[in-house]
């Protein structure tokens, strides 16, 4: 049995700071890879057009490649429709049973995660690896969620602690409509697909 890292995200586009929280997850939580998985539909984003599923898609693999630990699923792009988390375990289980799944998601998302789609399915097929940042959430309300999600759940919870990373793909998104660089902030090979593509040229 191997231990498989879910890292899900929009990625539009995928940015440094995804990897190093992917490469950091796989170190600490002694994980065998990382499976990145751009989003389909997210009924939860609504803060911008997101970018085509095939670019996104193409972005991801871009970025993971020459990391042997790092592996890109495209099941929530193919399955269509609304992206839920507990259809995508439910799937990764069906081809995988024997693997042990951990969801990795920051702890605004854990506090916010019984407003999900049958939290009860994703607590019973993945372990949780809650990614703090210093004062992201207050240290009361993060432990009173976990308790209360242990009892209610049986969840089983960790914790990987992360550097702060100032980086997000909305910013990313305004740099090159501003036509500012993004070097630095991608890996050079998305920043070249982006550039051939013309993509986020318009808001």
């Amino acid at each position: 049995m191997g231990r498989t890292g879910i890292l899900g995200g929009t990625f539009d586009p995928i940015h440094m700071g995804h990897l190093i929280l992917a490469q950091t997850a796989l170190e600490v939580l002694s994980l065998d890879r990382i499976l990145l998985i751009p989003t389909g539909i997210s009924y939860l984003k609504t803060d911008h057009k997101v970018g085509s599923a095939a670019d996104r898609l193409e972005m991801t693999k871009l970025a993971a490649e020459g990391n042997p630990h790092f592996a890109v699923s495209d099941l929530e792009i193919r399955r269509g429709g609304n992206t839920y988390t507990a259809d995508t375990l439910e799937e990764l289980h069906r081809m995988e049973p024997e693997e042990e799944f951990v969801f990795l998601l920051g702890a605004d998302s854990l506090v916010d995660i019984v407003r999900w789609q049958r939290p009860e399915t994703i607590f019973a097929l993945a372990r949780i690896a809650v990614m703090t940042r210093g004062g992201e959430v207050p240290a009361d309300i993060l432990e009173k969620t976990e308790k209360d999600l242990k009892e209610r759940f049986g969840a089983r919870i960790d914790h990987l602690p992360v550097r702060n990373i100032d980086i997000s793909s909305t910013e990313i998104r305004e740099r090159v409509r501003a036509g500012k660089s993004i070097r630095y902030l991608v890996p050079d090979a998305v920043a070249a697909y982006i550039t051939r593509k013309g993509l986020y040229q318009e808001s």
